[in-house]
């Protein structure tokens, strides 16, 4: 049987390999196949998608005209009662497949065992037997190391009809070394940076090419990127001498973690500048936040623009990853939105309604700008302001069942009293109103919230809300007795 495997002519491996990939491809089920993932095929291998609208590589690369072919083939078996499932296409693809190689392949060994043992003793690898140990490293919790077979190919015959990747040659023996701003000095063997591929089958680049030559172009004296690119280091650092080219310092900061521990990707909630933009984070509080995420100096909290560039350094950032802390990030902006300049606040929260809720109409403008010393006072985001604010930004007002509920009869009287002495002020102040809600308080016995209580659902809408005096002097005087009058 060895003999027979190892008989095998160079022509005969590539026809086996050509149908092992086409039996791969046709005994994989739709829901397992890269085109169906990325949403090129539905789950029957229906077509979704044009070929010419792919964009990426992973998504050429999982529909080829190979692909095509074969799905199209594999929709028409599927026809057949026998074949529709895994087992009796395969069966089939089997079948024809072991006629035409009979005559080199004995009974009992399939394509695949055959066609594999060839690629191992002619000392070749292909994409898959590639994957196929990066995965099992990774089980192992080891680094994938290509074993290098085609490193120095004396005595060996090039296989053909290939589109082959381009790997750098890198040391074998020594230790690397760098001197990284965050982590201190890292020592790793030279054993363990395996022949890295630098140009792919179409002859575009990879990272590690592109990234060093790319920095070295545009003189980059500092690389700063998370700590999972730490081996990525030392790859490009071969490149650098290789090419004889100084070699930037390279800083390698922790990880950002979600809540749960994880490493936070694009597919965790709240894990773009987009959504916290969204909700109202101001862009100071966002940058003061991730600036003491992971660093600090002294026990300062809050810093401007200017301390952040005059204090900030590398040797001050820790080496343990730090967890994204939503309830820190609503209490920094609350910090800058009570803070902050109004005429800068109003500007924020202008610009933050007209993208995301809706915009303010110029006429709310002037008694939108005049209550946010109170507004900005009860608010964690710009969110919070416009949704405090609707009574002031909205013509009409509605009362919820349950609030007005609570306007029994006691409560009218109390607000037409009111109305009645508030139409006769001709100076609006909080001490002018302090006066005429305590005779409401004293002539009806009752207490502050007794009068403000209906006030506040009459003027806002409901039961919650900023302080009373706030709310009336905020609002125009005609709006105040228009709203009182309407739940009279």
């Amino acid at each position: 049987m060895e003999d027979t495997r190892r008989n095998l002519t160079e022509g005969a491996a590539i026809d086996l390999f050509v149908a092992y990939r086409f039996l791969r491809i046709l005994t994989t089920p739709w829901e397992d196949q890269e085109a169906f993932k990325l949403g090129i095929i539905d789950k029957d291998g229906k077509l979704l998608r044009k070929r010419n609208t792919l964009k990426t590589d992973a998504e050429k690369k999982s529909f080829t005209l190979l692909h095509r072919l074969i799905f199209n083939l594999k929709r028409i078996l599927h026809k057949i009662p026998l074949v529709r499932s895994k087992i009796g296409t395969y069966a089939t693809a089997l079948y024809l497949l072991k006629q035409h190689f009979a005559d080199q392949v004995e009974e009992e060994d399939t394509i695949e065992n055959a066609f594999k043992k060839w690629l191992v003793d002619n000392e070749y690898m292909t994409e898959e037997e590639i994957n196929e140990q990066k995965n099992n490293a990774k089980k192992k919790g080891i680094p994938f190391i290509y074993n290098r077979k085609w490193r120095e190919p004396k005595n060996l015959t090039i296989p053909t009809n290939i589109d082959p990747v381009i790997r750098f040659k890198s040391k074998i023996s020594g230790n690397s070394i760098i001197e990284d701003l965050v982590q201190g000095e890292i020592n790793i063997s030279n054993s363990t940076i395996e022949d890295f591929v630098i140009l792919r089958q179409d002859g575009s680049p990879t990272y590690q090419l592109s990234a060093t030559v790319d920095d070295h172009l545009m003189n980059i004296t500092h690389v700063i990127r998370g700590d999972d690119h730490k081996i990525n280091a030392f790859k490009q650092k071969q490149i650098y001498d290789a090419m004889k080219w100084e070699v930037p310092n390279f800083a390698h900061i922790p990880l950002i973690h979600s809540n749960e521990g994880k490493k936070l990707s694009k597919r965790d909630k709240d894990s773009t500048i987009d959504d916290y933009i969204k909700i109202g984070i101001l862009s100071d509080a966002l940058r003061n936040y991730l600036l003491r995420l992971g660093w600090s100096f002294k026990d300062k909290e809050i810093f401007t623009l200017d301390e952040s560039i005059k204090h900030f350094s590398l040797s001050g950032v820790g080496k343990s990853p730090s967890k994204l802390d939503m309830s820190r990030i609503l209490s920094m902006n609350e910090t800058y939105i009570k803070n902050i300049n109004e005429d800068k606040l109003f500007s924020s929260l202008k610009s933050y309604c007209a993208i995301y809720v809706k915009k303010i109409d110029n006429k709310f403008e002037d008694s939108l700008k005049k209550s946010l010393h109170f507004l900005k006072n009860k608010a964690k985001t710009l969110g919070d302001i416009y949704n405090n604010a609707q009574y002031i930004i909205n013509d009409q007002i509605k009362i919820s069942p349950q609030d007005l509920k609570l306007l029994d009869n006691l409560s009218k009287k109390i607000l037409n009293d009111f109305l009645k002495e508030f139409e006769n002020l001709s100076n609006l102040s909080k001490e002018n109103l302090e006066k005429v809600i305590k005779g409401l308080i004293d002539k009806y016995k009752t207490n502050f919230k007794g009068v403000g209580q209906p006030l506040r659902i009459a003027l806002t809408g409901s039961k919650f809300g900023p302080g009373i005096y706030d709310i009336i002097l905020s609002l125009d005087k005609n709006e105040t007795v228009k709203r009182l009058k309407a739940v009279n």
